[in-house]
């Protein structure tokens, strides 16, 4: 029996690319102008690797930077970003509002994401998602940056034997399998094929969540 659902963030629940671009575009200006970057703004790349923890994600765009200054490029980068939620340019994919109003009628529901928790609260404030889900956690709250961690410290924290882990990435497909849970992948923007065949289960509609 379904305890709880378990959501990721970014290509699940948040149309993350409508602000991707201009803030990617703004932190790779700003490398510009300290002369650590030269050339295009690497955005597929960054499309390609959506979902992997931030760290993996600067080692993969800016190899040749130092640590801290890969830190400081994400730093701008989270800035940038909410930034462009406040402003109103992001949005939840369709059926999300009332899909998760329905839901949360009968069981809890709570985030998991591999974004950083102001990025996140930032996302929950502007579409008022508090009043639908329980708790936010972002993946900063674990040392090693495993997804499979972040999830198995929300059925600890809360007491679940059960629950459903709904996402786009292989991580949150491992998370639920490494957690005996179930998992369902959404077929949006960032899944790739191979990744969505570890679900349980993938809907191409969020709306389809309330079906089975």
């Amino acid at each position: 029996m379904t305890q709880a659902y378990i959501f990721d963030m970014d290509g699940t629940l948040f149309k993350t690319h409508l602000i991707l671009e201009p803030a990617l575009e703004a932190t790779f200006t700003e490398l510009r102008k300290q002369q650590l970057w030269s050339g295009a703004t690497p955005l597929q790349v960054y499309r390609e690797i959506m979902g992997v923890p931030l760290p993996v994600v600067w080692q993969t765009l800016c190899p040749h930077l130092s640590t801290e200054q890969q830190k400081q490029a994400n730093r701008f980068f989270q800035l940038a970003l909410i930034d462009e939620i406040e402003s109103g340019r992001g949005s939840l994919y369709e059926d999300v509002e009332t899909t998760l109003t329905r839901l949360a009628q009968d069981y809890p529901l709570h985030i998991a994401s591999n974004g950083n928790l102001p990025y996140l609260e930032a996302i929950v404030k502007t579409f008022q998602l508090q009043y639908t889900f329980t708790s936010v956690h972002s993946i900063d709250a674990i040392a090693s940056g495993n997804k499979s961690e972040l999830v198995q410290s929300i059925l600890d924290d809360f007491g679940y034997t059960n629950a459903i882990v709904i996402g786009d990435r292989l991580s949150d497909f491992k998370a639920a399998k490494d957690n005996n849970l179930s998992s369902v992948g959404v077929d949006f923007d960032f899944a790739q094929i191979e990744e969505l065949k570890q679900a349980d289960r993938v809907i191409k509609k969020f709306s389809e969540l309330l079906i089975g």
